[in-house]
């Protein structure tokens, strides 16, 4: 009989690497990756676009292949691991996870801003008629107390959400803030806590760490940290790490070690590290899948990308007003 992993990870290159390389995934590259995390034993692989369903457009950035052909993609050379997708309510619609399910998903993560629970309602119950595991996403954790957390997490449990996340989307917290919100939903909700990092304040493996000794044991990664901003909690490492530590996630260590370097790294159009751009964006809490429309309104504008993101940090941005990226670079330029 195999042992229950203490650990459950999705794999989330195919979906928040999507932003690293500006949607542009071919199906040809999700299968080969696909079928390399699947022989590795990774549980569940996330295929969409960056922005979850439906969020090929102009404000997102436009996908090269439609997410559910990438998905179909997926789905049939996945005999182990499972598919699951990303739904921003408002960006992604009923019909878009219906065409999912279709398409092979078996699991759909529910995504809204840490504040706003209540528009998942509709999302998550529809998820759980269709038959999918469906997990709430609480982005931008940062921006809002344990109290609130856990105000907001009851809310997707009580919509019937089967595990929820604490979710760094800016790769904004330190130890002691993963601690203190992963620790307060497990002792206020009876379903899974997991918990989604990125790496811009070069913490992520730290804090899924942190995350796992608080109690969550659903954790996010990013093969070769492939994802937005500095990336996410790089997989291969937090597979070898948990390893030696005896927490056992049934993934195996060498095949994803050579998924990293033979498949994933020749996919990078760079290396995934720390800049100043993305370090700026754990600094001053910005949502990381910022940081190429950043960099390009600063090119548009002549501005410095990091001042815009200091800005858009101030007013207290959040996933889904990129278009507030392209207003500040113009004010700001008009005020030089």
């Amino acid at each position: 009989m195999t042992k229950k992993p203490d650990v459950i990870v999705t794999e989330v290159a195919l979906r928040d690497g999507s932003h690293a390389v500006a949607h542009q995934y071919t199906i040809e590259q999700v299968v080969a990756v696909t079928e390399a995390l699947n022989e590795a034993k990774v549980p569940y692989i996330e295929v969409t676009h960056g922005d979850g369903l439906g969020g090929s457009s102009l404000q997102f950035g436009m996908s090269k292949v439609r997410d559910i052909d990438l998905i179909k993609a997926a789905a049939d050379v996945a005999d182990y691991s499972k598919i699951s997708v990303l739904l921003l309510p408002g960006v992604g619609t009923v019909q878009d996870l219906k065409e999912a399910v279709e398409a092979g998903a078996k699991m759909v993560r529910v995504a809204t801003h840490v504040t706003e629970a209540d528009v998942s309602r509709e999302h998550i119950q529809v998820g759980k008629k269709l038959g999918l595991e469906v997990v709430g996403f609480l982005m931008m954790a940062h921006m809002a107390s344990p109290e609130v957390i856990v105000e907001q997490a009851k809310l997707m449990e009580s919509y019937g959400a089967d595990v929820v996340y604490v979710t760094d989307s800016a790769g904004a917290m330190v130890p002691d803030q993963v601690r203190e919100r992963v620790a307060a939903l497990k002792e206020n909700l009876s379903i899974p806590i997991g918990f989604h990092a990125h790496n811009n304040l070069g913490l992520a493996v730290g804090n899924s760490l942190v995350a796992i000794e608080a109690g969550a044991t659903y954790i996010d990664g990013s093969i070769r940290a492939l994802g937005g901003g500095a990336g996410n909690t790089q997989t291969e490492v937090l597979i070898a790490v948990l390893e030696k530590m005896g927490i056992e996630t049934g993934v195996d260590l060498y095949k994803i070690m050579d998924t990293a370097e033979d498949i994933v790294a020749p996919l990078l159009p760079k290396p995934q590290e720390i800049t100043r751009d993305s370090l700026t964006l754990g600094y001053a809490g910005v949502y990381s899948a910022f940081l190429l429309h950043a960099q390009r309104a600063a090119r548009q504008f002549n501005l410095e990308s990091r001042d815009i993101l200091i800005k858009l940090g101030e007013i207290g941005v959040v996933g889904g007003q990129e278009d507030m990226i392209y207003d500040m670079a113009a004010k700001m330029a008009n005020e030089k």
